[in-house]
């Protein structure tokens, strides 16, 4: 009989015991079956990530307006944005005007609305017919007459609308005139330090979920092996056992397989409550790659059978028992050292790394994986080497100390999965918290002085202005509204050769961006030129000549607007204007300049409203929109979080989130399990006297001694690769303490064990 006839034939029979094993090998199985599924709905779940990134980028690809045409025809479209934001959600909304019968039409529309009407997504749908409906139907007093389908959504939370406009024309501002859909440009890459950061949130949340597997493959091992010295007596060799028992934990891992691939498409259905986009995600988006999934399928019952031969490597199964009851030699120390080691060998050379080069990602994740694996080298002979010391104490302490002493392995193991995701948390904490500052801009905005900046298109007439302000001031909640408007001025009415800017505004306005002692109407100022100005032009000098809004276009024939600074023109110094901008160049209220000058200008304006009113944000886009359906109200904020940062944040949260329900899902399972394995022996306590307490608190001190010491052991281990991982990005090493005593704290198991459930003397 071939080596390989022998191996599938002990492969085969210990699946079978794993099937017909009765009572006690169903259960093992089962709680094997449980924790494998776990992890493999995890892992399949990770392997989908990248096809539902993919199918929602293709679909935002797909309608985005850059097949742009220079001249309009029977087959061009005006499109301008329209977008918004309401509670926090936003809302992608285009205005059109079909420029002939052959117009594009955008992805899941079938028709382009008419003026008036709109075609909306379901979700925007629902929310217009839900209370909150009320607040935003206002920005959007079009007639439905049709449905956007899924190929022109992210995601099935999408709020979309397509709404016809007849009022736009080529030239408006944020108008463009495009002949189809799609083409849009290729993104920036990642820089290198983002991408840093993603390979190793990936690595730090798939790495606990290897450890967990592994541990639920050796589910029942003591049973298991008085089973297999059973197989010794009827004739069997050592290594036949072996693989008989890497048979029937291959049995176990078949099965979670299937539970895996159940649970993952039992979750899918969820996909669009996925908090990490607002849109949500098409279940039919989370599907498997039939390369990342036929791996996953091959080597989790590939290391399956591996773990469990290099287990039994240290045990001895004779035919009249199990060598393993007998007091174990001591664990070694020099090869546990040796994962770490190598990859702190690996990741040394990439320290001082300048973040515009892009990393090794190969060597990356070796030297992070191995730093993590070697927690879950170490973390046993840490036990062991702790416990063989400890002695005295209570009965309950006692008899959780003698239990340690004999056999740690098996309460090492659960906890194994919870020092590693502990480890790279820490890690990852501290390398979010050094790098954050690369990633988080102040504005300079000034939030007490305004809230809301609003952006006026040209083509609203400047006669219309002062009765938008006055609507957007009487809106609920506003407390206040100032209009600024601006322009530039050359000193050539064509292809100018020097620039500087004009501000225009009434004097309370003006007193915005200007430090002024005095103002009337009439008046003209000119700025100081000063350090740190966003724009450091020429101010000009009193009684010098301007052309306003000079051209770049040598074929223009308007008549150029020629205006003089007056002589009496004082000098006065810069204040920041509420967005935080700085003003340079001329300061002129309204009746200073000729009347074809407003032609010119285009406007901003600040709002200041009353934080008290929850509302007040859409009231304020509310009338922007009623005034003119391309006015912008923007939020002003003190801090700009760079968007991939954000969402890199995000994906962390809900992976971080997903880890956590696996060590919870899995310390459950393996607590039955080590129960189940010692219930007759507990049983037998309790007949002899035992008290019931005194067993309880036994088995949380045989919980809370592994976990302490692997806490103590993952806290020196992310330590240190959050700063290995400092120094390649060349940042400080800093550690914000109060988040690793929160993530170490919140990382400790609950123990729900009850001794009046497990424990009755008759065994069962």
């Amino acid at each position: 009989m071939s080596r390989g006839t022998t191996w599938t034939q002990d492969l085969l029979t210990g699946a079978r015991f794993s099937a017909t094993g009765g009572r006690e090998g169903w259960m093992r199985t089962l709680l094997t079956s449980v924790g494998v599924g776990l992890g493999v709905a995890l892992l399949l779940f990770a392997t989908a990530v990248p096809n539902a990134l993919d199918a929602r980028e293709h679909r935002g690809d797909a309608r985005s307006t850059y097949v742009t045409a220079e001249k309009a025809g029977d087959d061009t479209l005006l499109i301008a944005q329209a977008e918004s934001v309401f509670r926090d959600k936003s809302v992608w909304g285009r205005l059109v005007r079909p420029q002939g019968a052959h117009a594009p039409l955008p992805p899941g529309v079938s028709r382009l609305p008419g003026p008036g009407e709109m075609v909306l997504s379901p979700a925007l749908a629902a929310l217009l017919d839900s209370a909150d409906g009320r607040l935003l139907a206002p920005r959007l007093p079009y007639k439905r007459v049709g449905t956007v389908g899924d190929e022109g959504l992210l995601g099935p939370r999408d709020l979309v609308y397509y709404a016809g406009d007849d009022t736009m024309k080529p030239g408006d501002d944020f108008v463009e005139q495009i002949k189809g859909f799609g083409d849009a440009p290729q993104e920036q890459p990642w820089d290198p330090l983002l991408l840093l950061l993603t390979v190793i949130i990936l690595v730090v949340l798939l790495v606990p979920v290897a450890v967990f597997i592994a541990a639920a493959v050796r589910f029942g091992g003591e049973r298991r092996d008085r089973r297999l010295a059973a197989l010794r007596l009827v004739g069997a060799d050592a290594a036949t056992t072996r693989r008989i028992a890497a048979g029937e934990a291959l049995g176990g891992t078949v099965l979670g397989l299937a539970v895996g691939l159940a649970l993952f498409f039992a979750g899918r259905r969820f996909a669009d409550h996925v908090g990490v986009f607002d849109t949500g995600l098409f279940p039919a988006d989370v599907h498997l790659s039939p390369s990342l999934g036929l791996l996953v399928v091959l080597a989790v019952p590939a290391a399956s059978v591996a773990v469990t031969l290099l287990a039994m490597r240290g045990v001895v199964i004779e035919p009249l028992g199990v060598v393993r009851t007998a007091k174990p030699p001591r664990r070694r120390l020099w090869w546990r050292i040796l994962p770490p080691l190598a990859g702190l060998a690996l990741l040394t050379p990439l320290m001082g790394h300048s973040q515009d080069e892009s990393f090794n990602q190969t060597q990356v994740i070796g030297g992070v994986v191995l730093l993590l694996i070697g927690v879950t080298a170490l973390l046993p002979w840490l036990v062991e080497s702790t416990v063989s010391r400890l002695g005295g104490g209570s009965v309950a302490w006692q008899l959780a100390v003698r239990r340690l002493q004999l056999t740690s392995g098996i309460a090492v193991r659960p906890v194994n999965g919870i020092a590693v995701a502990v480890a790279g948390a820490i890690a990852l904490q501290s390398l979010f918290t050094g790098v954050q500052g690369d990633y988080r801009k102040p504005t300079g905005a000034d939030l007490d002085r305004a809230q809301i900046l609003v952006l006026v298109p040209s083509q609203v007439e400047a006669s219309r202005m002062p009765g938008i302000t006055e609507k957007i001031a009487a809106a609920g909640g506003v407390r206040h509204a100032t209009t600024l408007a601006s322009t530039e001025l050359g000193d050539k009415a064509r292809q100018p050769r020097t620039t500087t800017s004009l501000t225009v505004a009434d004097c309370a306005s003006l007193r915005e961006v200007a430090r002024l002692n005095t103002c009337v109407e009439g008046d003209v100022f000119l700025v100081n030129p000063q350090k740190g100005l966003d724009y450091t032009g020429p101010a000009g000098k009193p009684g010098q000549r301007f052309f306003v809004a000079p051209s770049y276009d040598e074929a223009d024939t308007t008549d150029p607007v020629r205006w003089t600074v007056p002589a009496d023109a004082a000098f006065v110094d810069p204040r920041p204007d509420p967005s935080g901008s700085r003003r340079s160049g001329v300061l002129a209220t309204p009746s200073a300049l000729p009347q074809q000058a407003a032609a010119t200008l285009y406007y901003q304006t600040f709002v200041t409203v009353d934080p008290a009113d929850p509302d007040v944000f859409e009231h304020v886009r509310n009338t922007a929109a009623q005034a003119h359906a391309l006015l912008v109200p923007m939020t002003l904020v003190a801090v700009h979080v760079d968007d991939r940062f954000a969402a890199v944040k995000k994906g962390l949260l809900v992976g971080s989130g997903a880890v956590l329900l696996l060590i919870g899902g899995s310390l459950f399972v393996s607590q039955l399990e080590q129960l189940r394995e010692r219930r007759k022996l507990l049983a037998a306590l309790v007949a002899f006297g035992a008290r019931r307490r005194t067993l309880g608190m036994s088995i949380l001190w045989q919980t809370a001694v592994p976990v302490v010491l692997g806490l103590a052991l993952a806290c020196g281990t992310g330590l240190a690769l959050g700063a290995v991982l400092l120094r390649m990005v060349n940042h400080p090493v800093h550690v914000d303490w109060a988040a690793v005593g929160a993530m170490t704290v919140s990382a400790r198991p609950s123990c729900s064990w009850s001794p009046r459930r497990a424990c009755r003397p008759c065994g069962g």
